[in-house]
């Protein structure tokens, strides 16, 4: 039998089924097609709680968004100990039977044409409360899964994933509760739970070597912050990752809107404009998933910051629709070039047995990071009108850039 083989410059003979363009692990795809159903039913909740909970005021609704975000930020960096000591399958499977038997139950509660504000806080909390655990397990599943020299590919490919959930999350969580109400969509997240349930079965992440269960979660918690404090490039690589937050996710969330309004653009003119950052998002990560990273990642991720502080520039300067759109466009390719690189470097860079750790603190980062620039972006938009914070968030980007491209472990990465 003839073994087929490729061979590079040197005339080495190398296996076609490893390397960065070799295949993604089976695993890895099956994971992700679980992940991916569980993300959509998740939106689609999202949109039906948040529905739910504006029949009783905008307080009403501000409060469920805030029963979800105060768990899951006080609790991730537990939540990433725990995952590190006791594996990031065990957790997620704990937490995906939890939010199973949750949605079934508000299913079942959330009967009549009102529902209760005190059930929406409580299914928000459950929410808050099982991501924090969650997500910092579910985002070290890519090292697990996937060698390092694949892993830029394989997380293009789950931000890609992402971003389509959310875009038609919304869509099909309206769908939803036109047809069946809260219960239909709680009923559909159920579902969607039972089918990654079903993968994470099926699935066998490598696992790191375990903490040692004398140390305390809290102190394993805190090993956490040290070990990324003490790191060059994680430490440099988080920081980036809160400048980035702080900087590019309120534009088309919080100013987007706002520089529409401002315009007097309809609410149809202002979903393009959010279209167009999801677009440019997708396209990056379809290719990146496709053809791989930017050999130096920590200049590419660079490269995303500069591209999107343009973007930002040309949305918030935008006079018509046409502009506004292209500039939320040319901001989501930067925001998609940023996220397929800096994502590979915070993972590549933690330990195997810190991975949902230091995943816990990227996500604390960025959680810090978006509250309190929402708020200041949001008082400075009310006193002077939202293009000048939008301006802001331009430079703001274009300096954390410039400070990637001057820090020499970012920049040789």
């Amino acid at each position: 039998m003839t073994t087929t083989a490729t061979r590079g410059a040197g005339g080495t003979a190398t296996d076609p089924a490893t390397g960065p363009r070799a295949p993604l692990p089976a695993p890895y795809l099956l994971w992700l097609a679980g992940t991916q159903a569980g993300l959509l039913g998740d939106a689609a909740l999202y949109f039906a709680l948040g529905w739910a909970a504006s029949a009783h005021g905008g307080g009403a609704a501000a409060l469920v968004l805030t029963a979800v975000t105060v768990p899951r930020t006080m609790l991730v960096l537990l939540g990433g100990a725990v995952a590190d000591r006791f594996g990031a399958r065990r957790v997620m499977l704990v937490g995906d039977t939890v939010m199973l038997v949750a949605t079934a139950a508000l299913a079942l509660a959330a009967g009549g044409r009102a529902t209760p504000l005190w059930l929406l806080v409580a299914a928000a909390a459950v929410i808050g409360t099982v991501d924090a655990f969650h997500l910092p397990a579910s985002g070290s599943m890519p090292a697990r899964l996937v060698p390092a020299d694949r892993l830029p590919r394989a997380l293009a490919l789950r931000q890609a994933g992402g971003q389509a959930a959310v875009l038609l999350g919304a869509p099909l969580g309206g769908l939803l509760v036109a047809i069946g109400g809260l219960p239909g969509a709680a009923a559909a997240d159920a579902a969607s739970f039972g089918v990654v349930l079903l993968v994470l079965l099926r699935v066998r992440p490598r696992e790191g070597a375990p903490s040692a269960a004398s140390a305390g979660l809290l102190r394993e918690a805190v090993s956490g912050i040290r070990l990324a404090l003490g790191d060059p490039l994680l430490r440099s690589a988080l920081l980036l990752t809160g400048a980035a937050a702080g900087a590019l996710l309120p534009v088309v969330s919080l100013l987007g809107p706002l520089l529409a309004r401002a315009h007097g653009w309809t609410a149809g003119t202002a979903g393009l404009v959010t279209g167009g950052q999801a677009a440019g998002v997708l396209a990056v990560a379809g290719l990146v998933a496709r053809c791989g990273a930017l050999p130096r990642t920590g200049v590419g991720a660079a490269a995303g910051l500069g591209t999107a502080s343009a973007g930002i520039a040309l949305l918030a300067l935008a006079a018509g629709p046409v502009t506004a759109v292209a500039g939320s466009t040319v901001t989501g390719i930067g925001s998609g070039l940023f996220a397929c690189h800096i994502g590979p470097l915070v993972l590549t860079g933690a330990p195997p047995s810190h991975l949902s750790r230091v995943q816990a603190l990227s996500t604390l980062v960025q959680s810090v990071a978006l509250v309190v620039s929402n708020a200041l972006l949001g008082l400075l938009a009310d006193a002077t009108g939202a293009a000048l914070p939008t301006l802001l968030c331009a430079l703001a980007t274009a300096t954390a850039a410039v400070t990637a491209l001057a820090t020499r472990t970012l920049r040789r990465a």
